[in-house]
């Protein structure tokens, strides 16, 4: 019996065996499949790596021969030592990494040479990588299509430069490749399945790290070697270092009682790093976004003035100031009112004021409110009566979807009593719950994506104001898709063009309205509209530009015949005026305007090469009306405010300037000037996170008395003849200039 059960037993075993499931691999079309083992199946879908990851490390073992045949050549062409110690550093870390990275690939049997028809095209096979090659020959030819390479060219001239020639080009052309190492490893970690490998995951965090820090370190030295006086200033938030130019400093003020946090007036951001080497081995970049920083709840913003009014806006409310016969401001009233950005502009005895927060309140009140829908929470338009400067009363408010960042009055007072004005919403689309028109799918028709607010203000009955209507104004004209203008992403080049933001909001419109036209910059895209109807405004014309991030603001020259559009490349937060960053990324672009067409002409950027400390990038500005010229008055955050002359449109040059070190040395804040504008003889700037200062120009090779006297005479030509507010440009007119008479 015993016998029989093994038997049976045996029988089932060997049958089991015989119908054990089969794992084939199929083979291409028309071929047959195999048959392989567990082992084999395994090492298929083995995902501890992926062919980017291979190909990451061939081209950077590549990378890194180049810095390492730059550093080499620092020794007998600089008599800088601190250049003698960067190369030295960069040659030691590089062949580190280099032998960390060739090591990887062999443990893994893959090859370490590059494939080089993979990603090579034309020229690029000029470079051989054949190890036999040597001397400068091979490293001069090392010219692939990676994100900071050097050209040959750029090589040659290197070897050929000495003393401080050599020391700038060396510290221009190894923080490219430093950077270019950073694009690299951004792009590898767009690919799925990349850098799974742990070992491999810290050596790229590690290079981006270390890359950053050594980049921060060249970017100091380049500066150094500048001679602009603007470069290297000492910080502090009170008594930081200044640079001046044809302009003279009248009157600084600082911010008023209540308008900043006496604890902490500087606004640093909290630490939350407990290892004090992880402060060290990131940049100062880095390390100030890795903190807890406040709200913007102080923040000075944006100005307007009317009569002898100026009132500027903050995160907080508005300062009003009272002029004197010298222009200088006179604090009067501060009104708190939280929520932020506190764009402002004045009409009349109306006071108008953006709102986009969430922690904004219908009542002004400062507790905020909380995440869940409420009928509490304001964003949107606020209206004020201000006939008594003394006493401010809200008298109005129209709720918007995206609240209102920036706002421009069109029209008003029009003849039956109203105000027009656009209204520019930025933020995220509100609950629906919390306000029943707000949707934020892209794909519903009702979106309030790709839209402007027109907002109508009965001048007698403020409380009646409302939203009117919500052109889609970037709408495909043929098809009539809400997303007609630009999709977002980069222009065909991820290391040579910027990611621009998709077209779906406008910044800033500036409204032109004795031209019917308007020039907007809609994150995407700059246009030209038709404003004939401000009610429903027409596109005459839109542009793009490769170095712009984000269409941020527009300012019409005198005559409504030019443009200068700005690129708030990074936000305004972060430092993008080092001396490596592209002259025609947060810069401004200027284009004339011709036959209802935008045509470019040049980019000008503020020239003087600035810290990690100092966030700085093209904001805010407005015309100096000198007769017969085109003079732009502009702030560039911690980068001071600069002057340009651009009557030559195609050829933009900087006449004067006004600069203070950063804020603080050791941290990133975001502070410097939000706007500087021309008022009735004087310059007005709003310090972030300092205060209000008062300039005038000074005669120069760029501007004599003479011009000078023109500007501090023109009036607008339209309209009260005290008035100006932000994105609304009316001509102005020289009634008592004489001087060419």
């Amino acid at each position: 019996m015993k016998k029989n059960l093994l038997n049976l037993l045996l029988i089932i075993s060997m049958a089991l065996i015989a119908f054990e499931p089969k794992i084939i691999q199929p083979g291409a079309p028309g071929k047959p499949s195999a048959n392989i083992d567990a082992e084999d199946a395994i090492a298929i879908a083995e995902s501890s790596y992926t062919t980017a990851d291979v190909s990451f490390l061939q081209g950077m073992i590549i990378h890194h021969e180049q810095a390492l045949f730059m550093s080499e050549l620092a020794s007998e062409r600089t008599n800088a030592q601190s250049i003698v110690d960067l190369a030295g550093r960069i040659e030691a870390s590089q062949e580190d990494e280099i032998n960390f990275m060739e090591g990887w690939l062999v443990e893994r049997d893959e090859s370490v040479a590059m494939d080089m028809d993979h990603g090579m095209s034309g020229s690029d096979h000029m470079m051989s990588m054949n190890h036999g090659m040597s001397g400068s020959d091979h490293k001069m030819n090392m010219h692939v299509n990676m994100a900071g390479m050097a050209t040959p060219q750029q090589l040659a001239q290197l070897e050929k430069s000495k003393g401080t020639d050599f020391d700038r080009l060396f510290l221009n052309l190894m923080i490219n490749h430093h950077d270019g190492a950073v694009k690299m490893v951004a792009e590898l970690r767009k690919q799925p399945g990349s850098a799974y490998d742990p070992v491999l995951n810290e050596f790229v965090s590690d290079l981006v790290n270390d890359q950053g820090v050594e980049i921060e370190r060249m970017n100091g030295l380049l500066v150094g070697l500048s001679n602009d006086p603007r470069s290297g200033l000492k910080g502090g938030l009170k008594y930081a270092e200044e640079a001046i130019l044809n302009l003279e400093l009248v009157k600084h003020l600082d911010k008023p009682v209540g308008f900043y946090d006496p604890n902490n007036p500087a606004l640093r951001g909290s630490d939350s790093a407990k290892d004090p080497e992880e402060k060290e081995n990131i940049s100062l970049e880095e390390r100030s976004v890795k903190l807890r920083s406040p709200m913007f709840s102080f923040s000075n913003t944006d100005m307007a003035f009317s009569e002898n009014l100026l009132v500027a806006g903050s995160y907080h409310g508005f300062n009003m100031y009272e002029l004197d016969n010298d222009g200088v401001p006179n604090l009067v009233t501060s009104v708190v009112c939280p929520g932020g950005q506190g764009d402002v502009s004045i009409v009349g005895d109306l006071l108008i004021m953006s709102v986009e927060q969430t922690r904004g309140r219908l009542d002004c009140g400062r507790e905020g409110v909380g995440t869940e829908p409420s009928m509490e929470r304001f964003r949107g338009i606020r209206i004020f009566d201000i006939s008594d400067i003394s006493n401010p009363i809200q008298v109005g408010a129209v709720q918007t979807c995206r609240g209102s960042h920036t706002h421009s009055v069109v029209a008003g007072p029009t003849e039956d009593g109203k105000i027009v004005v656009y209204n520019s919403g930025t933020a995220r689309i509100r609950d629906n719950e919390e306000m029943a028109s707000c949707f934020d799918n892209p794909g519903d028709t009702r979106t309030a994506l790709f839209r402007i607010d027109v907002i109508e203000i009965p001048i007698n009955n403020p409380s009646a104001s409302k939203i009117v209507s919500s052109p889609a104004v970037f709408a495909d004209k043929e098809t009539g898709q809400l997303a007609g203008l630009w999709r977002g992403g980069d222009h065909g080049d991820p290391y040579e063009t910027q990611n621009t933001r998709m077209t779906n909001q406008c910044h800033d419109i500036t409204v032109f309205p004795t031209k019917n036209i308007a020039a907007g910059a809609c994150s995407g895209n700059g246009i030209l509209f038709d404003i004939s109807d401000p009610y429903n405004p027409e596109r005459i014309d839109v542009v793009t530009d490769t170095g712009f991030a984000y269409w941020h603001s527009a300012t019409f020259n005198n005559d409504g015949t030019k443009v200068v559009f700005t690129d708030e490349w990074g936000g305004g937060g972060r430092p993008r005026c080092r001396a490596w960053d592209p002259l025609n990324w947060g810069a401004d672009a200027i284009y004339d305007i011709v036959d209802n067409k935008l045509v470019f002409q040049s980019h000008y950027k503020m020239p003087a090469p600035q810290l990690e400390s100092e966030n700085c990038v093209a904001h805010n500005g407005s015309i100096v009306p000198v007769k017969g010229r085109d003079i732009f008055a502009q702030a560039w955050y911690q980068g001071g405010i600069s002057i340009m002359d651009f009557t030559d449109s195609a050829n933009p040059i900087e006449i004067g300037y006004f600069d203070r070190g950063p804020v603080l040395e050791d941290e990133l804040v975001t502070g410097g000037y939000w706007s500087v504008y021309y008022y009735e003889g004087k310059l007005y700037g709003t310090e972030i996170a300092r205060g209000l200062d008062v300039f005038k120009l000074l005669p120069s090779e760029f501007l004599s008395e003479e011009d000078i006297k023109s500007a501090e005479n023109a009036r607008p030509a339209a309209g009260p003849k005290r008035l100006f507010n932000p994105q609304q440009q009316i001509p102005m007119e020289w009634t008592d200039y004489s001087a060419s008479e």
